[in-house]
């Protein structure tokens, strides 16, 4: 399927507006860009509650927010982490799309401010992912949560720690996580797949602004290869939680996300793969003008409702 007309309308606004690749500009005037799509999210939803806090961190303190659905009733949580390449993005930038998710799901969304590169290199992200992580497990109870029913999920970068969290609760003997929402997830930071040399080009995410990111992110070549950083290079992917996992057919990390989606279903970790034809990296962050972004939303809270209230994630056929 040829590019979307939404995506491409999008593309072409983009386009004509001018401006240097974000891989050309300071990391203070890049962090300006994401703040300025906002609104190209869709209309901000009333939420039940939202509440900004810190929590404990092995750096310092996290802020984190916590956005609930439902007043006075323990429900299942979905732990957030925002996309932006481990450089750019916020807990403002992902508010609208987290408050979807909230209200679609009947979840409480906990998003995390992790730390971000270059200023703090990997493994500074993936340390506060995994402490937080930690931290609202343990202390459910403060966020009106059930600590049998968490999951992790994200977008791109956040796709990344959310996989990376997966394995270290795996390995680390808790938390029990019970289900994982992988939207376009970063999953091997060496991609020369046929999605890497299609779509690196005129469809948003470039491979240049990839390797600005990256090199922002690691701090060597060879810390890229840690499974820690490019979970795709796993050995064993054997009781992770079961998945669903988001691609865009015009993205460049479409096949390794896919890649990654087969792996666990090897290792009969059930799995919901769905790519959406015509898509660009990050559509579902643009539901106020991509009407497949607000489908798939649906999706990813129907999953997560499926996981998270049922108990039982059955996935489909890859």
């Amino acid at each position: 399927m040829a590019l979307h007309p939404q995506c491409k309308a999008f593309l072409d606004m983009l386009a004509a507006a001018g401006g240097k690749p974000i891989e050309q500009l300071p990391v203070t005037e890049a962090r300006m860009v994401a703040p300025a799509l906002i609104d190209l999210s869709g209309p901000e939803e009333p939420v039940a509650e939202v509440e900004n806090r810190t929590i404990p961190g092995p750096a310092g303190p996290i802020a984190v927010r916590v956005y609930r659905p439902v007043q006075e009733e323990t429900v299942p949580a979905l732990v957030f982490f925002h996309g932006g390449g481990f450089v750019i993005c916020n807990l403002d930038t992902h508010d609208r799309p987290c408050r979807s998710l909230a209200n679609a799901s009947g979840c409480t969304v906990i998003a995390v401010d992790y730390r971000l590169a270059p200023e703090h290199k990997y493994p500074a992200a993936v340390e506060d992912a995994y402490a937080a992580t930690q931290y609202i497990s343990e202390h459910a109870a403060e966020f009106g949560i059930d600590p049998n029913r968490i999951a992790v999920g994200g977008d791109s970068a956040g796709g990344n720690l959310a996989t990376v969290v997966s394995f270290l609760s795996r390995d680390r003997g808790g938390p029990q996580l019970k289900f994982q929402l992988l939207i376009y997830p970063v999953v091997d930071f060496a991609d020369n797949s046929p999605s890497m040399q299609q779509y690196s080009k005129d469809h948003f995410l470039t491979r240049e602004s990839m390797d600005w990111f990256t090199e922002s992110y690691l701090p060597s070549r060879e810390a890229g290869l840690e499974p820690s950083a490019s979970p795709l290079n796993a050995t064993d992917f054997r009781g992770l939680p079961p998945a669903m996992i988001i691609t865009a057919e015009c993205d460049p990390l479409r096949d390794l996300g896919e890649a990654y989606a087969r792996k666990l279903q090897s290792a009969d970790v059930p799995v919901e793969l769905k790519r959406y034809e015509g898509m660009i990296h990050p559509f579902l962050q643009f539901g106020g003008i991509i009407d497949t972004a607000k489908v798939a939303m649906a999706d990813a809270a129907s999953a997560l409702r499926r996981a998270l209230k049922a108990g039982a994630f059955a996935g489909a056929s890859l």
